[in-house]
């Protein structure tokens, strides 16, 4: 230990030669090929030789140096390794930086910026109300916590003041909680499970039969089935484009919002399928809707822009006014239903008219009413089936046609 001097090392710099040069004990001044100077600790650890940088020269002086090296024998001693000893202590340091960071940012923060990632394809009274509801029920529990610290009690307090009586609005909020949660966890902001997960946990803890009462209290008006070919026969007269998102509407058994804001991208008209992404679904997981044929050459019809979307306008979203379809329908004498209630009627006709099973018929309008231990088992989406469902379904509706 000691070979060298401090005014050896200023030499050795000076000179730029490159190579190693030992002062003992496993310290080594090197020189780059390119002029850099620094220290090098070498040690051998189950047989084998490892090198580790211990600063450059001549920030790291030669006493400084020496320093460092004695404290990696150290730790070399116990059995450990020094660089996996070193990298243990800065992922350590970038964990503690982490957590910090997390802490400064709050739930009300995550929810603003999941609306301002999100909330683009929305129409407005959509994004209003998804924070409205925030700002009323989750903001005050939780807001101002940092979404490593918020636990299932949190998560109920803000549900079971408005579980009995505002049950479909909990559910909601509970929804857009699990969302954010979600989102911070993909930040790397938070760990563990989602508190305000349903299936296998918040269903343990809130009433399931008021969260089902709530569900079938909320009746959309609907057309009888054995009206909607004529309907289709009708829309079929004209090819305005909001004549067309409503066939295809039908057609479906699509979300209105899944509607107005499809993107070419998502189809694939040789498969005969649209898939959409889990951010655009309701329950958050992608899903697949086959196409048949009367629905592929609805969509093949359509004209090709520089849009992304089939139904694009001339707003801020980029795409059909929220209201377009509804005013359609209004301006021909059905004021009467509504877009989501075509749902129910799809829903009515597959009850009355075919032999589908249950889940194939839910599945169909992206219900997946299985639960958790069952959906574990069958992973599948009875995409086949519902193909097969599809089709009777849009053969029906252009029976007049």
């Amino acid at each position: 230990m000691g070979k060298l001097a401090s005014k050896t090392v200023e030499s050795l710099a000076k000179a730029a030669s490159p190579g190693k040069t030992n002062d003992g004990d496993g310290l080594y001044f090197q020189v780059s090929k390119g002029g850099a100077t620094s220290w090098i600790f070498r040690y051998k650890l189950d047989g084998r030789s490892r090198e580790m940088g211990l600063g450059p020269y001549p920030a790291v002086t030669l006493s400084e140096a020496r320093q460092f090296a004695a404290d990696q024998r150290k730790i070399l001693a116990s059995g450990r390794d020094p660089l996996a000893t070193r990298d243990a202590a800065r992922e350590a340091k970038r964990e503690a930086e982490r957590q910090a960071t997390a802490r400064r940012i709050t739930f009300e923060d995550l929810a603003r910026d999941y609306l301002l990632a999100h909330g683009g394809s929305w129409s407005d009274k959509w994004r209003k109300g998804w924070l409205r509801k925030l700002e009323l029920y989750a903001f005050p529990a939780m807001g101002k916590l940092s979404a490593d610290i918020i636990q299932t009690e949190h998560v109920l307090s803000a549900l079971r003041p408005i579980w009995t009586s505002k049950t479909r609005t909990a559910d909601e909020v509970r929804g857009q909680i699990e969302q954010v949660l979600d989102a911070a966890k993909a930040r790397r902001l938070r760990d563990g499970d989602n508190p305000a997960r349903w299936r296998g946990h918040l269903d343990n803890l809130l009433s399931k039969t008021e969260k089902k009462k709530a569900r079938q209290r909320q009746h959309f008006p609907a057309m009888k089935w054995k009206d909607v070919p004529a309907l289709i026969a009708t829309l079929a007269k004209e090819q305005s484009r909001d004549a067309v998102a409503a066939r295809l509407l039908i057609l479906t058994g699509a979300r209105y919002h899944m509607i107005r804001s499809a993107v070419w991208s998502e189809f694939d008209l040789k498969a005969g399928t649209w898939s959409l992404p889990a951010e655009r679904m309701k329950m958050r997981k992608p899903f697949v809707i086959p196409l048949p044929a009367q629905t592929l050459a609805l969509i093949e019809g359509l004209p090709r822009t520089s849009s992304l979307y089939l139904f694009p306008g001339q707003g801020k979203s980029g795409v059909m006014h929220d209201n377009a379809v509804r005013n359609l329908l209004h301006k021909r004498g059905y004021t009467d239903i509504t877009r989501h209630g075509f749902r129910s009627t799809f829903r009515d006709w597959a009850n009355e008219c075919t032999h589908y099973p249950r889940e194939v018929c839910e599945l169909a309008l992206a219900h997946d009413e299985r639960d958790q231990t069952e959906a574990a088992y069958s992973r599948s989406d009875l995409l086949e089936k519902r193909r097969a469902l599809m089709a009777e379904w849009a053969s029906f509706c252009t029976s007049h046609q």
